[in-house]
């Protein structure tokens, strides 16, 4: 990484492909019919009451209906799960007379709409489940998006079983996937960043002969690190193969004034040439940087991944002894963020609280408000 790569945000990525499975017709007008239903019971005071008193009757949790925002698909899939949560309450909401008498033009949903709503709502899952795990702010995320988008085009392959609603949605949301991250720098990034991850460090989303070039790159670059003495590591035989050099320049000094009667340089030498073959110097010489790093790779590789559950961080932390070079390696490249939420939820709330009124605010005030912003409830 010597010079700044942009990497697009994994979870814009997946707002845009989920946004155009929304968009289809079928979906867009299911949606309509929800969203009328949700804002509905939102703007009416006696179905707000007429559903609490079925979800009461019916034993439903006492949920409100949601309604979607434009500039967030997972709202709509909210939407569409709470529906179909609170669908029993919702229907004999509608048919009750004290709500029936006030509207004319909201109807229920037919099984046929209500078996739409569950297959849309099973087909965006795995984005669902995909958008959360890229907000996640504790964790590293940019080792996240390469196996997550592999896992994803692979979700979204279409199968027999798949009602034609299901394959078109997963058609769309595939072709979309299929358009991000081609290139080779992208991809170099990515698969690296995995490899770093104890978690994904197996690469099993890769074809063997891409794991083995993406190894060798980790090898590449940890080596380059020791030789430009980013780690500060020292062998012992490093120190041992200095103090031999400086003996053998001792040693040459010494020849140079070999007429002195008081040099015992001809009893070393005939000690050397007797004995020199018994006790000859048997040690190895110092290893390359690029052998040590290679050493400390499949190290690091023969070892168990970590559970996905569980903090790389912190592993890293615990093991950075074990593998100096590849814990230097993963701080250059875990620490870039996946995705641009975090920011832009400070930034937006940021906007909210610091606006051209308040511009006489202090450095330390407008922190305080932030804080006050994003923690009371």
């Amino acid at each position: 990484m010597t010079e700044y790569q942009h990497i697009r945000c994994f979870a814009h990525v997946l707002n845009l492909a989920s946004q155009r499975a929304l968009k289809l017709t079928a979906v867009a007008r299911l949606l309509g019919r929800v969203r009328r239903i949700s804002v509905f019971f939102h703007r009416s005071t006696p179905a707000a009451d007429a559903l609490k008193r079925n979800q009461r009757m019916l034993g439903l949790a006492p949920h409100k209906l949601i309604t979607d925002v434009v500039v967030r698909w997972n709202s709509a899939y909210e939407m569409l799960s709470r529906f179909l949560e609170q669908q029993p309450a919702v229907t004999a909401a509608l048919l009750s007379p004290e709500v029936r008498r006030n509207v004319a033009d909201i109807s229920t949903l037919t099984e046929a709409d209500i078996s739409n709503a569950e297959e849309v709502v099973q087909a965006l899952k795995p984005m669902l489940v995909a958008t959360k795990s890229m907000c996640e702010e504790k964790s590293p995320t940019i080792s996240v998006i390469a196996p997550l988008h592999a896992q994803l085009l692979s979700d979204t392959v279409s199968t027999i079983e798949d009602s034609p609603l299901v394959k078109e949605i997963k058609c769309t949301i595939h072709e979309d996937l299929s358009k991000r991250y081609k290139s080779t720098e992208e991809k170099n990034i990515l698969y690296v960043a995995s490899a770093l991850d104890p978690r994904f460090k197996s690469m099993l989303f890769l074809s063997p002969p891409d794991v083995q070039e993406t190894y060798a790159k980790v090898v590449s670059k940890a080596a380059a690190l020791m030789e430009d003495a980013d780690v500060g590591m020292e062998t012992d035989d490093d120190e041992e193969g200095g103090s031999t050099e400086r003996s053998a320049a001792a040693d040459d000094t010494s020849d140079d004034n070999g007429n002195d009667p008081h040099t015992p340089k001809k009893r070393k030498s005939a000690l050397a040439d007797l004995l020199g073959q018994t006790f000859k110097d048997t040690r190895a010489p110092p290893l390359s940087p690029t052998s040590i790093a290679e050493k400390e790779v499949k190290q690091y590789q023969d070892a168990p991944p970590l559970p996905l559950s569980d903090d790389p961080l912190a592993w890293w932390q615990f093991q950075a002894h074990s593998y100096p070079l590849l814990a230097k390696l993963a701080q250059r490249y875990l620490c870039v963020p996946g995705t641009s939420v975090s920011a832009e939820r400070i930034l937006s709330t940021a906007g909210d609280i610091i606006t051209s009124q308040r511009s006489a605010l202090t450095s330390e005030h407008a922190d305080q408000l932030l804080f006050l912003k994003k923690n009371m409830p």
